[in-house]
């Protein structure tokens, strides 16, 4: 034998040559002993640790192995005799360091490299392994150089075993690997490789192969080549086998699963192919191009189109002849043609307008509003006497909730015309307006076109709504864009960016809706007949409640007449003391409050009707939103009117003398008032102290520092409205005379005392109406305001019109 290894690193050769067996012990000219596989393996082996799975004998594969310390362990191999090495699986999860030997496992694959390409310069090694046979590691060995361990070598023989006994194991491996060949042909590759190099005759080797073919966990795997005999190795091999069975049962259903649903759509696929071609030899049908193109020459047989449209389409169907069906072009020609085919050139409806019909519709859509009637019925009058009724536009100006919208269906149905509704409140983009280029990837044109394309006529009756809060921003103005479409001089060339044909919108009624007409554009407000919706008083609300409001929450919330009754004194408590405002709006919400509200006791088991009286409304509303406030009265105390986006209003003005150590007269303005309304105080300070004495006031009660205050400090205020009620107040602080009676009044005031007119007379008189004020002072230059007010609504004031202050100081405090 060869001497023991010395203490430094030893070379492969050394490692090796001590463990080959010799012939010493043999007499000469006789045969050596059969050699046995512990005495043909090295006895130290250097380490590859895998941390995938375990490399089973029997198996040959290619190895690809590049830099440290991969590369110096394959490169000790090769340089060994035997050029063998062993292949041992690591316990370390992803990430760790797999040249661990904490986290080795004892049982290994012995290596005999076949094949070898090396590229010393990459530190680089191709090569092809055979697995020899199982290893167990006895010790690792210390020291400098790749990993290394001194092993033990098993070699499973079958000589000893019964040939019956191992018979069944083998033939149920066998039967079960059949049974994995029908469902999966990858694994008759792997089965051809093994019978090239061994058969099913080898136990052994079968048990490895069939392991190593699985797709079981690393450990199930390390437990295999870890079992030693034979029968329990087949045993474990053959439970593992069983369960790629049923995997591979399960892969196969569930693909055949996915083949049936593709294969149906590729054989309808093809079934309309061919359904296409044999209907083209019978002359049935004809393909999508020829199909796209008579659908648009039939179109065109309806319409009565303009000489430029005509040309354009003609253009646009000769270009789609010769376009590929599959080209992105050819989709965007098509679409194009889509909307110029389906825009109803030339097609109108007939109005028919009848005066009484109108009326009638109008009458059984809306309560009150007698002078909105009117004015619409004076509209449709005139459009009657013309011949038609296109080419206006009406603006409806009013609070909200009080049938803007629905006055406009209204008319619509009136009319006989098609109704398309849309907003403009907080359009930014002047392409809703004119249509986008069709440049652009999902252009489309404007709402305009959109809207006659949805009617089928070319005279609608459009609605703007809240065309007061039309936007702008860097992609355009909306609002000047509107100025074509709504001028009748221009919009009969309305050109939309998409179409990039002219198209008449001059038969079209336009109504838009507004709250305020403040923010609307003045060239835009140049081209609407304004009709004003001033609100409604509480007759009215309770009328609109009985008729429209009740019946309609009945049937939203799934009761009948027969379930609710509400009588007309809860409803004045609702209209009084829930729903103020000058619309109906919130009246709705409560009284569809109470509808929810039953349908819940109906369902508890409560007595129907449910009846609801005015001690009830606070049961199912709570307390009231709005409480009766006791009027303020005092010296220097005045009630005002005053017109806001939501109807009239009453607010009270009040004035007190403060002390003041300047001694220089100032007045002191609180309330959140604007600006207007600031100058409004000024100039009625200024005014008392060069007149307040010819009034019968003290100068010296207002001369120092004065306070002037309105109340609801948290509420923006402005106008030029409180300009007589803050001097009034005023000249009460300086008479030191309180005003005995309610009134309330209204108008602008200069530094001479004039009297100026202001706006929204109706709103106000209804406010000062709803709040029990029958007294009223107004500018003599709103009488024919005051004259327009409905006579319902003027029944029982007392008004005086004024044109100078003295004439208030004389109504108000008697000389």
């Amino acid at each position: 034998m060869a001497d023991k290894p010395a203490k430094k690193a030893p070379t492969p050769a050394e490692v090796v040559g001590d463990n080959h067996g010799t012939a010493d012990d043999t007499s000469a000219g006789a045969a050596p002993p059969p050699a046995r596989i512990g005495e043909l393996l090295p006895s130290e082996l250097v380490l590859y640790p895998l941390g995938g799975r375990p490399f089973f004998p029997g198996m040959l594969t290619p190895i690809q192995v590049e830099g440290s310390p991969y590369y110096e362990t394959v490169r000790w191999a090769l340089d060994s005799p035997g050029k063998m090495f062993g292949i041992i699986l690591s316990r370390a999860e992803e990430g760790q360091e797999v040249y661990n030997p904490e986290k080795l496992f004892r049982f290994g694959t012995v290596v005999r490299i076949l094949e070898a390409a090396v590229n010393e310069s990459e530190k680089q090694v191709k090569l092809l392994a055979e697995g020899i046979s199982r290893f167990e590691v006895r010790e690792i060995v210390a020291g400098d150089g790749p990993l290394r361990a001194q092993v033990i070598h098993h070699s499973t023989t079958t000589e000893a075993l019964d040939q019956d006994t191992l018979k069944p194991y083998t033939m149920a491996v066998i039967n079960t690997l059949k049974e994995i060949l029908k469902y999966d042909s990858l694994y008759q590759e792997q089965v051809k490789m093994f019978l090239s190099r061994h058969n099913f005759s080898e136990p052994n080797r079968l048990a490895d192969f069939v392991a190593s073919m699985t797709s079981s966990s690393r450990e199930e795997l390390q437990e295999v080549l870890e079992t030693l005999p034979i029968i329990a190795r087949m045993e474990k091999v053959l439970s593992l086998l069983k369960k790629e069975l049923e995997i591979v049962k399960l892969q196969d259903k569930i693909s055949k699963q996915v083949e049936e649903g593709i294969s149906d759509s590729q054989r309808h696929f093809f079934l309309r192919e061919q359904l296409k071609e044999i209907q083209k030899e019978l002359g049935i049908t004809k393909d999508d191009r020829t199909a796209d193109l008579e659908r648009f020459r039939k179109r065109l047989e309806t319409l009565t189109l303009s000489e430029e449209a005509r040309t354009r389409i003609h253009e646009e169907m000769d270009k789609l002849s010769v376009l590929e069906t599959s080209s992105s072009e050819y989709g965007v020609t098509r679409n194009y043609l889509d909307w110029l085919t389906l825009l109803p050139w030339g097609v109108h409806s007939k109005d028919k307008v009848d005066l009484k019909r109108a009326r009638r519709i109008l009458d059984d859509d809306h309560d009150g509003l007698e002078d909105v009637k009117e004015r619409i019925l004076e509209f449709l009058a005139v459009g009657k006497l013309r011949g038609e009724i296109g080419g206006s536009i009406i603006l409806l100006v009013g609070p909200p909730g009080v049938g803007k919208t629905s006055v406009g269906r209204s008319v619509a149905r009136s009319v006989g015309r098609k109704f398309y509704r849309f907003s403009v409140g907080g359009m930014r983009d002047e392409a809703e307006i004119k249509g986008h280029r069709r440049t652009y990837v999902g252009a489309m044109p404007g709402k305009f076109i959109q809207a006659i394309r949805h009617t089928k006529v070319a005279n609608p009756i459009i609605m703007l709504d809240e065309v007061d809060k039309i936007g702008a921003s860097y992609q355009g103005d909306p609002a000047s864009a509107l100025l074509e479409v709504l001028d009748p001089e221009q919009n009969t060339e309305f050109l939309d960016h998409y179409l990039d044909v002219r198209f008449d919108l001059s038969k079209v009624l336009f109504i838009c809706t507004a709250n305020q007409q403040d923010t609307i554009p003045r060239p835009l407000l140049d081209r609407m007949e304004v009709i004003r919706l001033s609100g409604y008083i509480a007759e009215e609300k309770l009328r609109i409640a009985r008729n429209h409001l009740i019946p309609k929450q009945i049937v939203k919330n799934g009761l009948t007449r027969d379930d609710l009754r509400v009588a007309t004194d809860a409803l004045r408590v609702i209209i009084d003391g829930y729903a103020r405002e000058a619309g109906v709006r919130r009246l709705e919400q409560k009284i569809g409050a109470i509808a929810r509200k039953s349908a819940v006791r109906i369902l508890d088991g409560a007595e129907k009707p449910i009846r609801v009286g005015r001690q009830e409304v606070e049961s199912f509303l709570g307390k009231p939103d709005f409480r009766d406030e006791k009027p303020l009265s005092g010296i220097g105390i005045i009630t005002g009117l005053a017109w806001t986006a939501m109807g009239g209003a009453t607010l009270d003005v009040e004035a007190v003398r403060v002390r003041s150590d300047s001694g220089k007269a100032h007045i002191t303005l609180t309330g959140s008032l604007g600006d207007v309304m600031k100058e409004s105080a000024q100039i009625a300070y200024s005014y008392l102290l060069s007149h307040g004495d010819k009034l019968g006031g003290e100068i010296a009660n207002i001369e120092g520092s004065v306070h002037l205050h309105v109340p609801e400090g948290a509420t923006p205020k402005d106008g030029p409205s409180a300009g007589i009620t803050m001097t009034t107040a005023l000249l009460s602080l300086m008479r030191q005379e309180a005003i005995a009676r309610r009134l309330a009044m209204t108008g602008e005031i200069t530094l001479t005392g004039q009297v100026l007119a202001v706006g929204g007379i109706r709103e106000k008189v209804i406010a000062a109406r709803r709040v029990g004020i029958r007294e009223l002072i107004l500018p003599d230059a709103c009488r024919k305001d005051y004259g327009e007010v409905p006579d319902h609504i003027r029944e029982g004031f007392t008004v005086h019109f004024v044109k100078k202050y003295p004439e208030v100081a004389k109504i108000v405090f008697g000389k």
